[in-house]
């Protein structure tokens, strides 16, 4: 055989090496929105992800972000594969997965006070039904997926004033609205206050400095962003929830490999317990003394003000009315008694 020969052949069985072989993953950059980088909860939690999601063929680069509105962006101008951040804010790649974080959609009240063990059964189930096989399809939007969403905690009213007991009392207060929401704007409208406009940047320091007298927060941020100054010894946080709020993640899944992102739900999914005892464990973290009890006469006003701007919001096509029915149908499962299980609201 001449020498031309041995290197045509050679050459051939590279290409026939290289046919068959499977081809080797590119790694993947996953972005995380955590306020306090990567010392925080948020990102060490991504540290764990990232470590159990190897065995399914992810191979990801982590980077830190406190400013979620930057993440989001470099996740679509493709210098992230995947991002981690605010259902708020992932709800713009899928409104379905978003519906639970709408004004008062996962709350569940009786004899005028807010059962939270409920509200969490309604957030558990939700969380359940999106991570399932069954709700695939509904994941998946373009080349975005759903792969995977967490409890964030219930947003409750931070006051600097505590004779703001309830939504009405806010009525000519100066209140934080984030931008990428318009329904919590909506609500400053309704109930007579100001809505100042500011971002998960910077709201904490508009509070804290007294440029805004309300902002709506979950509990977890009240140590990382120092809420105590804003609150400080006139203020408090009302024991009513404005909404229910999820962290979630959202893939390219042309970056992953097939079937990752139903994977990565199941784990998320598997840890909610988990979550949710580091978000009780937040809620006692706030002094007994910052929390403002609601007078419960006050409660079905503020009650019905919420589901109000929901479905507006929902007519609108900011939230999905898919996404509100499910939530509608999973609060009536966990307390039937509930005057509006007998209703035709949000059954669209």
């Amino acid at each position: 055989m001449t020498h031309s020969l041995k290197i045509t052949w050679a050459l051939a069985g590279l290409c026939l090496l290289s046919a068959v072989a499977p081809a080797i993953a590119a790694k993947q950059r996953l972005c995380v929105y955590d306020p306090s980088g990567i010392g925080g909860d948020a990102y060490r939690g991504a540290m764990d992800y990232r470590l159990e999601m190897a065995q399914y063929g992810a191979d990801m680069d982590l980077k830190a972000y406190t400013n979620e509105r930057v993440a989001i962006e470099d996740f679509r101008t493709d210098q992230c594969d995947a991002v981690m951040a605010t259902g708020l804010r992932i709800r713009q790649f899928n409104d379905v997965a978003g519906a639970l974080d709408a004004l008062g959609a996962a709350t569940i009240v009786r004899q005028g006070k807010v059962d939270m063990d409920a509200s969490f059964e309604v957030v558990r189930r939700y969380v359940e039904t999106m991570s399932s096989a069954k709700a695939a399809d509904l994941m998946v939007s373009g080349n975005f997926e759903i792969a995977g969403m967490f409890p964030l905690g219930a947003a409750y009213a931070f006051v600097n004033d505590r004779s703001i007991t309830s939504l009405d009392a806010a009525s000519g207060k100066r209140v934080a609205a984030l931008d990428h929401d318009k329904s919590q704007a909506e609500v400053i409208r309704r109930i007579g206050a100001t809505a100042v406009a500011a971002d998960t940047v910077n709201f904490a320091n508009m509070f804290n400095n007294g440029t805004v007298d309300v902002i709506v927060a979950p509990t977890i941020a009240y140590k990382p962003l120092e809420l105590h100054r804003g609150v400080g010894s006139k203020g408090g946080v009302s024991k009513f929830p404005l909404a229910l709020l999820t962290y979630q993640l959202v893939i390219k899944h042309s970056k992953f490999p097939k079937g990752y992102g139903q994977k990565s739900r199941d784990y998320m999914a598997q840890n909610f317990d988990i979550v949710i005892a580091s978000l009780r464990l937040a809620d006692r973290g706030i002094p007994e003394s910052q929390w403002i009890e609601v007078p419960p006469a006050t409660v079905p006003r503020s009650m019905a003000l919420l589901k109000q701007v929901r479905m507006d919001m929902a007519e609108q096509g900011i939230y999905d009315k898919r996404g509100l029915k499910l939530v509608k149908k999973i609060r009536c499962a966990v307390a039937p008694e509930l005057a509006e299980c007998t209703d035709n609201t949000e059954n669209w």
